[in-house]
């Protein structure tokens, strides 16, 4: 009578010994295998490049991090657009959100005016102080406390 012990034992020895006709079937060093997935040597396997594309998408400067001068107004209740100024937002394409801390799970609609003008909505959220964090190309900036006033 066999107990789990030496049945364990059994099953990864066999398992141990199936390994060296796994290998012995291993191709030579840099040969192309089929069904092997992207090789180096495979490169046709590389689908959907569009020189065209690659020419239109947008060249961020990731050497000029944004800052945030000033938020106007500086005290707003939800729904009132705010105007976030400051340097180095980049350009539309590499400008990526706008958020308030007091309600960082909600999106923020805003609008990219220029590389220095931001407009945002302030979302619904608790009254109280908040920060106004935006992020660009080149990073993330965080304004000075705002506050949010009750409906």
């Amino acid at each position: 009578m066999l107990t789990w012990r030496p049945l364990r034992f059994m099953l990864l020895g066999l398992i141990g010994s199936m390994a060296p006709m796994a290998l012995s079937h291993a191709e030579e060093p840099g040969a192309i295998v089929d069904g092997a997935g992207f090789t180096l040597y495979g490169l046709e396997s590389i689908k959907g490049f569009d020189a065209a594309k690659v020419e239109r998408d947008p060249v961020c400067d990731q050497s000029k991090r944004p800052r945030i001068a000033k938020i106007e107004p500086d005290e707003a209740k939800p729904g009132v657009k705010v105007v976030i100024t400051g340097e180095n937002f980049g350009t539309k394409e590499c400008f990526h959100t706008v958020t308030f801390s007091a309600a960082s799970h909600i999106p923020v609609a805003f609008k990219f005016i220029n590389d220095s003008t931001i407009e945002a909505i302030v979302p619904d959220a608790k009254a109280g102080m908040s920060f106004v964090i935006i992020v660009a190309g080149g990073g993330s900036a965080q304004s000075k406390p705002v506050l949010i006033k009750s409906k």
